[in-house]
């Protein structure tokens, strides 16, 4: 009973230093009166003394365990974050983990959505590298650019994205541009300026770019997911896709890949978006298209941003979220932007200033560097076209890597059609094997890969594609 009074009023050191208290005291008691009746049987006295210790032996351990899990709990109490879960790991960021821990010298990295060239080493564009050089001999401050990026930076963006003067001087006036934090981060700040200002559910491909789905959920926004991909025919499923569409409730908001669609790298044809673009109009839905790859799809820009140029044409109003990581190859320098098509130049105002406030409130001002060599490229005729050139190049190393492995796979006699290969466009492929397959590409082949069959092309070389095309024809004839 005073044990257990204690245990209502202590804390677990306490309630241990009390009950190892009473235990000894309890145990004195019982021998000394053990001893006073002088119990004449020595063998009796031996043995209730042998069975006092086990039982003794006994409490002790219990006492012990219980003593743990008390302090346990009581230290669970005073931890703040006790009720924080573990987190998985971010699948891309694992691979590239593991890639770099093997030490086999045949490994091949087909994981990470990053350019490499022919002999696997980042590639940093010339153009750039004249472009900082232009930038340190400028000898320019480092003061705070304005909320929403330099003029300068905002211009070059939408010249990039629209792709000439024309179409500028025709819809300019009603485009709110702002400078982001690379591509992730423009998806954010356009998810949490729509959920505050357009709330409505948003339907995502099936299959997309796995931060898509992260980021509406953790928006706490309702996330729908339309047909997309077609396994047997590993191409688009537009039948499935439009019919979705067209069932969606009026105001939702519809996420689209402008070119290089990530990871499948298939799009709609010209026809299929005039289509898409009907249904949006005529459905009173929102586009949002991320474009995370123009330039990279065909090497033309002007054609990786056919999709914006038709919902132009067609007077709808919509928004754009635009990454400058792979065209320009600065992953790390995290340059994006963010696009609002409004239907006037008032209305585009106002949604400027509330977009300004979602900035301030998020990170205040955006980096400056990346924005400048950005702005310095675009802004110098010589430097624009060298950039075009390299880019044709980067994009025609993938264009040929498709081709190397289509080719490899064909002449070994490997199962199955691999037309998709090469039908595909930009920087993924979307293979069709299997998870079981692909676990088996990484533990017997050191070639490592997602789990749903995606692969970077440019993670191919011309040293390793043979490699690359043996061991896939391997797992898909044996897994």
């Amino acid at each position: 009973v005073l044990i257990f009074f204690f245990f209502k009023q202590k804390t677990a050191y306490e309630i241990s230093a009390c009950t190892y208290f009473f235990f000894f005291q309890a145990e004195d008691g019982i021998r000394d009166a053990q001893e006073s009746r002088g119990l004449g049987d020595v063998y009796k006295r031996q043995y209730q003394r042998r069975v006092h210790g086990e039982l003794s032996k006994f409490l002790m351990q219990r006492l012990n365990t219980l003593t743990q899990q008390l302090v346990a709990a009581q230290r669970q109490q005073d931890d703040v974050f006790a009720d924080v879960q573990l987190a998985p790991p971010d699948v891309i960021l694992g691979l590239t983990l593991a890639f770099k821990a093997d030490q086999d010298p045949n490994k091949v990295s087909l994981g990470v959505g990053a350019y490499r060239d022919d002999d696997g080493k980042p590639y940093v564009f010339q153009s750039v590298r004249k472009a900082e050089q232009k930038i340190v001999s400028a000898n320019l401050d480092k003061e705070y650019a304005p909320i929403d990026g330099t003029p300068e930076f905002i211009k070059a963006a939408q010249k990039l994205l629209f792709v000439g003067e024309d179409v500028l001087a025709k819809y300019g006036k009603y485009v709110v541009t702002s400078q982001c934090v690379g591509g992730t981060g423009s998806l954010r700040l356009a998810f949490e300026f729509l959920n505050r200002f357009k709330p409505g559910t948003v339907y995502v491909s099936n299959p997309t770019w796995v931060n898509h789905n992260q980021i509406v959920e953790y928006m706490g926004m309702r996330l729908v997911e339309y047909p997309y991909w077609c396994p047997e025919a590993k191409g688009l499923n537009f039948p499935a896709m439009i019919g979705s569409l067209r069932q969606a409730a009026p105001g939702s908001i519809i996420l689209l890949h402008a070119c290089a669609h990530n990871p499948t790298g298939v799009d709609p044809t010209a026809e299929q978006w005039r289509e898409i673009a009907q249904v949006c109009k005529e459905n009173k839905l929102f586009p949002y298209f991320d474009h995370a790859y123009q330039g990279f799809a065909t090497g033309d820009l002007e054609n990786d941003s056919l999709s914006l140029k038709i919902f132009l044409e067609e007077g709808l109003q919509f928004l754009v979220t635009q990454s400058f990581a792979k065209n320009f190859g600065l992953y790390g320098e995290r340059v994006g932007a963010i696009h609002i098509v409004c239907n006037n130049a008032e209305v585009a105002e106002r949604v400027r200033s509330q977009l300004k406030i979602v900035v301030r409130v998020t990170y205040s001002n955006p980096p400056i560097h990346g924005a400048r060599l950005v702005q310095t490229i675009i802004g110098d005729s010589q430097l624009f076209e060298e950039w075009k050139q390299e880019l044709v190049q980067v994009s025609g190393r993938i264009i040929q890597m498709r081709t190397l492995l289509r080719q490899e796979l064909e002449s070994l006699g490997t199962q199955g059609n691999w037309d998709h290969i090469t039908s595909q466009i930009g920087m993924f492929s979307y293979t069709g094997l299997t998870p079981k397959q692909c676990d088996l590409l990484t533990q017997k082949y050191h070639i490592y890969l997602v789990k749903n069959g995606r692969i970077s092309i440019c993670g191919l070389t011309t040293k390793n594609v043979s490699y690359v095309a043996r061991a896939i024809k391997d797992v898909v004839e044996n897994a």
